[in-house]
């Protein structure tokens, strides 16, 4: 679908990059969107006067997740291919990643989010992998959310779909730090300031040192969740009426094939 609006908006202030999700009223990542995110962080990576990227979602929210419509059978291939160079710039970048999240932060905009360093939300903000419901699963999340809330917390959101609040992702661990709506601003602001005063070089080999991640098992953990996604979970029925039905606005109907 060719768009003319961008669906990033990347304004740079060298040492703090800051990139807006904007794809209204939801900034639902659609394969535009990815293919904006990999260009501008590709376009980030190799400054050396950047210390830190921020993201955003742009209105009223962080983002609802990756469009739905593009994991039909003929696109889910590339839409995870695509969404997944994302993750892995992120996961690899030397910057000091920063998410900041209002509203609702759900499926891969979640997976977006936890993949950044630093996490700062809202404590109103609505945090959540609901990919079961559509009868699939988030791949970034089943490879990575437990090494980072533990593994029971991570097995709870992500085999049940439920939400939670930011307040709740904070205890668990999901976030840096939760806040009051009103005081996110001034929380990150506080975090960039402190950024500016530090050299750039000293901290992309620190964050190589200390990445929260070993990054050799995230990737393999990442390339074995997307063989399966496309592979077994993809072949089902079930997958493809999830999808359909969520489309469609109605319940699914499960085969449990």
């Amino acid at each position: 679908m060719n768009h003319t609006a961008p669906r990033v908006i990347l304004n740079i202030g060298a040492p703090i990059a800051h990139l807006a999700l904007v794809n209204p009223p939801l900034n639902v990542i659609d394969v535009a969107m990815m293919g904006e995110l990999a260009a501008a962080l590709s376009e980030i990576e190799p400054r050396t006067d950047i210390s830190a990227i921020v993201i955003r979602g742009a209105g009223k929210c962080f983002s609802a997740g990756v469009d739905v419509a593009a994991h039909a059978p003929d696109l889910v291939e590339e839409m995870l291919g695509k969404f997944h160079v994302v993750i892995r710039a992120l996961v690899s970048s030397k910057k000091i990643t920063i998410a900041v999240v209002h509203g609702n932060c759900l499926g891969g905009g979640a997976e977006l989010a936890m993949a950044c360093d630093l996490v700062y939300s809202s404590n109103d903000a609505v945090w959540g992998f609901p990919e079961i419901q559509l009868g699939c699963f988030p791949p970034v999340a089943v490879t990575a959310l437990g090494s980072l809330v533990s593994p029971k917390r991570a097995a709870e959101l992500i085999l049940t779909g439920k939400t939670i609040s930011g307040a709740e992702a904070f205890e668990i661990g999901l976030t840096t730090r939760a806040v009051v709506s009103d005081e996110i601003d001034a929380t990150v602001d506080e975090v960039l300031e402190r950024i500016r005063s530090l050299s750039p070089a000293a901290l992309a080999l620190t964050k190589k040192a200390v990445y929260a991640w070993d990054a050799m098992h995230f990737d393999k953990g990442l390339a074995r969740a997307e063989k399966i996604y496309l592979d077994e979970l993809m072949r089902t029925e079930d997958a493809q009426e999830g999808i359909r039905a969520f489309l469609e606005k109605r319940p699914p109907q499960w085969k449990n094939r």
